[in-house]
């Protein structure tokens, strides 16, 4: 299946073009860190694997969630509080990070997928928000102050974690394999179900799939991811805060994968690391970040209706079809 799927993606046009660019991705990710600052690039692979796994759900599955900070914060705050107050390795406090968040999808994802559309965001939104709260009265997590120096360890008692180059390319390593996951999911049977799901609901239910079953699926699979990323950020920058569990944090994923462009693989990590890149630039500069970002945003919405990769996608076949 694997072999199919991969001959029948090199003769797609726009899949050649997305293997090229992620090809030089990976090349441009190995030599970065001798040229950017290693902490800055974490930060952004943590969000592209964030807008990634939300992509898996609102792209490939049709459902917009506004509750995604939950899983990414949620799993921030699970691998903080082990590494450093239970003294676990990062391995397994990213391992508990990513089992935390998908039992908070499961569970959020129980009561969303009863409802469709804007009443499956506003679900999403109001279960997120209660976490949120918890998040502020919990013990654990020391309401404002946060989960603050958190201990980034030894991996597997071998890779001290405090090199900074030793860090990045456990980091590089992790996101890349999450992000093949999302891929392989994609690329499924299971994959081929949500897509069709997202585009005939009503048809796929009278061909005798249980829908609600496999948008919980899909849900957990993006929860997990995302917990993934947020426990990643957790080690790299030592803390986990009230911040990452915000709507503002779920606005902000939704807003990188539109921006990059929904439904494709490429898209919404070309749409974080646009994000990431102009709050680092700009948080110096005195300008307000969030009016610059909305400003891309409104051009992108005019220009880029399909987001940045999806025009080129587009344009590509277009060309072919042309030729």
């Amino acid at each position: 299946m694997a072999e199919l799927t991969l001959r029948e993606a090199s003769a797609n046009p726009s899949a050649r073009l997305e293997w090229v660019l992620v090809g030089l991705g990976i090349l441009a990710l190995l030599a970065a860190p001798f040229f950017v600052y290693p902490i800055f690039l974490m930060k952004m692979l943590c969000f592209a694997l964030f807008a990634c796994a939300f992509n898996l759900l609102l792209g490939y599955t049709g459902l917009l969630s506004f509750g995604h900070a939950t899983f990414f914060g949620g799993a921030a705050y699970f691998t903080a509080h082990a590494v450093k107050v239970w003294g676990w390795p990062p391995e397994a406090g990213i391992l508990l990070g990513m089992a935390g968040a998908a039992l908070l999808g499961l569970v959020m994802g129980f009561f969303a997928i009863r409802r469709q559309g804007i009443y499956f965001a506003m679900i999403t939104l109001a279960l997120s928000q209660m976490f949120f709260f918890f998040c502020v009265q919990a013990p654990f997590t020391q309401g404002e102050d946060g989960i603050q120096g958190v201990p980034r360890g030894v991996l597997f008692g071998i890779l001290d974690l405090n090199a900074p180059m030793n860090i990045y390319y456990f980091v590089l390593a992790v996101v890349l394999a999450g992000i093949f996951a999302i891929w392989r999911i994609v690329n499924s049977p299971f994959g081929m179900i949500l897509r069709s799901i997202r585009e005939n609901e009503n048809r796929a239910i009278s061909l005798g799939y249980s829908v609600a079953s496999y948008k919980l699926g899909a849900f957990v699979m993006s929860a997990a991811l995302a917990g993934l990323a947020g426990s990643l950020k957790a080690i790299v920058f030592q803390f986990a805060t009230l911040t990452d569990v915000t709507w503002q944090m779920s606005g902000e994923v939704i807003l990188m994968t539109l921006l990059g462009g929904i439904g494709t693989m490429v898209g919404p990590i070309i749409g974080a690391s646009l994000v990431v890149g102009l709050e680092n630039t700009l948080a110096t500069s005195g300008f307000p970040v969030t009016i610059a970002t909305g400003l891309i945003f409104m051009v992108c919405v005019l220009v880029f209706r399909r987001g940045i990769v999806g025009e080129v996608y587009a344009r590509v076949l277009g060309r072919a079809g042309k030729g």
